[in-house]
C-alpha cells in the first residue's frame, strides 16, 4: 500500500484466529493504522487480499464487512444522546428504528451505561465516552471489532480499569478483535498474539510471553524494553572481569538478549560493572547497571533492591533461561537448551 511516494505496507500477512485478541503493535509512522484500515475497508490496498472467512471482502465498502470500529477520538454525535449514538450506527445499516432501539439498549447494558442512555457526550466522562463508542461498534454485532487506540486519550488509572473491562467483554462475546496501539504495557496485557511492526512490515508476530522473554531481532527487544543487548565484545570484557556469570554451558559468542525478569545481580567486589540507578515501578524495582559501554537492565524484588545502591559493585547472574541470541535479521533465534 502506497500514500503517495511512501510505501505504507510491505508484503504483510496475518492470520487472526476467530475469537481471537490480536494487537498491532509499533511506533508512529509503522504502518499499524493502515492495515486496521484496510480491513475495515476505509482504504484499499493495491495489491493482495483481505479474507474474513471464506470471503473475499477486498473490494467491498466498510458497511458491507460487518466489522465495529472504535476510534480513539470516539467519533461521537455531540447533539445526540448516548442511546441515539448507538441507534445511529445500526440505522445507517438498514435496521429498522425499534429493533434499532432494543439492540442498542442491550448494547449499552453490556458496558454499564444502561443509567446514562439520555445523556450527551458533554455530559458524559472520557471513559463514558469510550463505552458508548464500544457499545456502538458491537450494537452491529460485528464479526471482528477493529479497535484503533481506544484508550489513547484516557488516565492511566482508568486506561487500566477498562483494559479487564474490554479483555472480559470480548471473551464473553466470542468476538474476534484487532487493537491497534503504541503501548507495550496495553498489549501484552490485552492480547493473544502480538505483531510487532515496522516500517510497514510485521518484525515479529507472537505471544505476549515470548515477545518479553524472547525476541526475534534487536530492534523488537530494543522496542518491547523487556531485557539489554550484549554484543559478544562486550561478553567476552565482563566474564573476564567477574562481572558476569552464566549458570550452565556458556551460550554462543553473538548477541544476546537477557531478559530483564530473570536475572540476578550480587554485589561483588572489583568488577567494572555498578549501579548507575534504581527506579521504583510499583510491582518491583528496575536496576540499570553499567560497566563502560554496556548496560543492563535488572527486574528485582524490593528486598534485592536495598542491597544494590548506587555505585555499588555487582556481578549479573544468568541462568539459563535468561538468555537468547539473536541475529539482527527476522526469524532467527537461538534459544537457550
Amino acid at each position: 500500500m502506497f500514500y503517495g511516494a511512501h510505501h505504507a505496507l510491505k508484503d504483510v500477512s496475518l492470520s487472526v484466529a476467530a475469537g481471537s485478541f490480536v494487537a498491532l503493535l509499533g511506533p508512529s509512522g509503522c504502518g499499524k493504522t493502515s492495515l486496521l484500515r484496510s480491513i475495515a475497508g476505509f482504504t484499499t490496498p493495491h495489491t493482495g487480499q483481505i479474507m474474513v472467512g471464506e470471503t473475499d471482502v477486498t473490494r467491498m465498502l466498510p458497511r458491507e464487512r460487518n466489522m465495529g470500529v472504535v476510534f480513539q477520538s470516539y467519533a461521537l454525535f455531540p447533539h445526540m444522546t448516548a442511546l441515539e449514538n448507538v441507534c445511529f450506527g445500526l440505522e445507517s445499516r438498514g435496521v429498522g428504528r425499534s429493533a434499532a432501539r432494543a439492540r442498542a439498549t442491550d448494547a449499552l447494558a453490556m458496558v454499564d451505561l444502561t443509567d446514562y442512555v439520555r445523556r450527551r457526550p458533554r455530559e458524559l466522562s472520557g471513559g463514558q465516552q469510550q463505552r458508548v463508542a464500544l457499545a456502538r461498534a458491537l450494537a452491529v454485532e460485528p464479526d471482528i471489532l477493529l479497535l484503533d487506540e481506544p484508550l489513547g486519550a484516557l488516565d492511566r488509572k482508568l486506561r487500566l480499569q477498562l483494559q479487564g473491562e474490554l479483555r472480559k467483554l470480548q471473551a464473553r462475546l466470542g468476538v474476534t478483535a484487532l487493537l491497534v496501539t503504541h503501548d507495550q504495557e496495553e498489549a501484552l496485557a490485552l492480547a493473544d498474539q502480538v505483531a510487532v511492526m515496522r516500517n510497514g512490515v510485521i518484525e515479529q508476530l507472537d505471544s505476549p510471553a515470548r515477545l518479553f522473554r524472547a525476541p526475534q531481532t534487536a530492534w523488537v527487544a530494543d522496542f518491547i524494553g523487556a531485557g539489554s543487548l550484549l554484543p559478544a565484545a562486550a561478553q567476552a570484557t565482563l566474564v573476564t572481569s567477574g562481572a558476569l556469570r552464566f549458570e550452565g554451558p556458556s551460550p554462543p559468542q553473538k548477541l544476546l538478549f537477557l531478559a530483564a525478569d530473570r536475572l540476578r545481580l550480587e554485589p561483588a567486589d572489583a568488577t567494572p560493572l555498578r549501579v548507575e540507578s534504581v527506579r521504583y515501578l510499583g510491582r518491583g524495582f528496575e536496576i540499570e547497571a553499567v560497566a563502560n559501554d554496556v548496560r543492563l537492565r535488572v527486574l528485582v524484588s524490593e528486598a534485592a533492591a536495598t542491597l544494590l545502591t548506587p555505585g555499588r559493585a555487582v556481578r549479573a547472574v544468568v541462568p539459563l533461561e535468561g538468555w537468547h541470541g539473536l541475529d539482527d535479521t527476522p526469524g532467527t533465534m537461538t534459544k537457550a537448551a
